[in-house]
């Protein structure tokens, strides 16, 4: 059975084709900058430079590319059987993945205004999808479902009742990604009654505690921007500095929600949002590029703390995503002196975690120190395939 999987951006697309239930890759690639004159195509080893006016044009790249006779991955559209989309807030509507109908499109434009960035994006892969593949299942996998697990105690906020009733809570994000790697690491321990801390860190960065194969808590809260310091965000926050600025300083909503969304985070403290970047400056002796790293890794170090004080214990901590997968550096400082937790990471392993087949523990680390690459549009495969 095909599978087609597609993650849409407001000028970007993702997409995978998969041969499940055996998980094979067949086609994977994106289109990028596209609405640009300097756009992008890339599939597999096939790649081409111009300019792609929408995202119709970029499915429509793909389906040359797939039906190209000297290729033979597909002979005709109708053998994509099923189209799996990520979609980043579900609200209280969506818990689990689900088919799309024009009640479900509709749900998503409702939710517009809690996700403005992602929404209307995946809104326009949905569209498009439906129209270039109309025999497909069209299948939504929201990034909110897994959290939807998180215990009234923990994703209540502590104000007036009526806002809870209009859907003010904590959502979280990157559901989709820390239910991927949680699930490869039980497979790793071998059990599935486990208490774990996952860690996806990239531009945008969350962690989340995972109990007994479920979302407990995380840090990304009824927006995307609380929780760690990220790339351009801000996370958290002490609510004040938003009230000071608005009635002091005379900033707009709209442009604190810029500030804090786009130029804050660790572009604020070292002028870079890349990390690699910051890290290069940092071993030249950049003192505020080093305040960024440590200031970084000591946000996270605050809600492993909390998540282990919750779950009482903590089996295993998990790096994922850009960051989580590549920096030796802040896999090092997140590990350091939290030898009072269990935490020991070994620094041999973590110069090449590949090595040890993602296992950096040190020998007498009573946590288990995993590195597990990421693959979201492989948990939206598996859950399309699951549902159809």
């Amino acid at each position: 059975m095909k599978i087609l999987v597609l993650n849409s951006g407001s000028s970007s697309l993702k997409f995978q084709l998969f041969d499940m239930p055996q998980a094979k890759v067949l086609v994977k690639g994106l289109a990028e900058r596209i609405g640009e004159k300097t756009s992008r195509f890339l599939a597999n080893d096939y790649e081409i430079n111009q300019p792609v006016s929408s995202h119709k044009e970029a499915l429509h790249l793909l389906m040359d590319y797939l039906l190209n006779r000297g290729r033979q991955i597909i002979k005709d559209t109708s053998e994509i059987v099923g189209v799996g989309h990520r979609v980043v807030h579900g609200g209280n509507t969506f818990v689990q993945t689900t088919l799309i109908t024009e009640e479900v499109k509709n749900k998503i434009r409702e939710l517009f205004s809690l996700a403005p960035l992602h929404n209307p994006a995946n809104l326009i892969g949905i569209e498009t999808g439906e129209e270039i593949f109309g025999n497909a299942k069209q299948i939504a996998v929201f990034d909110t479902a897994f959290h939807q697990s998180i215990p009234i105690e923990n994703h209540k906020y502590a104000i007036p009742v009526d806002f809870y009733n209009k859907g003010v809570r904590k959502y979280g994000f990157h559901g989709i990604s820390h239910q991927y790697v949680s699930r490869e690491a039980n497979k790793i321990i071998g059990r599935t009654d486990t208490k774990l801390i996952t860690l996806h860190l990239g531009n945008g960065a969350s962690a989340t505690a995972v109990r007994n194969g479920k979302s407990f808590d995380t840090s990304m809260g009824f927006g995307p921007m609380n929780g760690l310091i990220m790339g351009t965000r801000s996370g958290d926050i002490d609510q004040s500095v938003i009230f000071y600025l608005m009635d002091k300083l005379n900033y707009k909503s709209a442009e604190i929600q810029n500030i804090l969304n786009k130029q804050s985070g660790m572009k604020a403290l070292a002028g870079s949002n890349d990390l690699r970047d910051i890290e290069t400056a940092s071993g030249n002796g950049d003192k505020q590029a080093q305040l960024a790293l440590d200031m970084y890794a000591g946000t996270i170090k605050k809600y492993i703390g909390n998540y282990t004080a919750q779950m009482n214990g903590m089996d295993a901590l998990v790096f994922t995503a850009g960051i989580g997968e590549n920096s030796q550096k802040i896999r090092e400082l997140v590990c350091k002196d939290m030898n009072y937790l269990g935490i020991e990471i070994d620094d041999t392993k973590n110069k090449n975690p590949e090595a040890y087949h993602g296992d950096i523990s040190g020998k007498n680390s009573k946590v288990q120190i995993l590195v597990i690459p990421t693959n979201e549009e492989l948990e939206i495969a598996k859950q399309t395939f699951e549902l159809m």
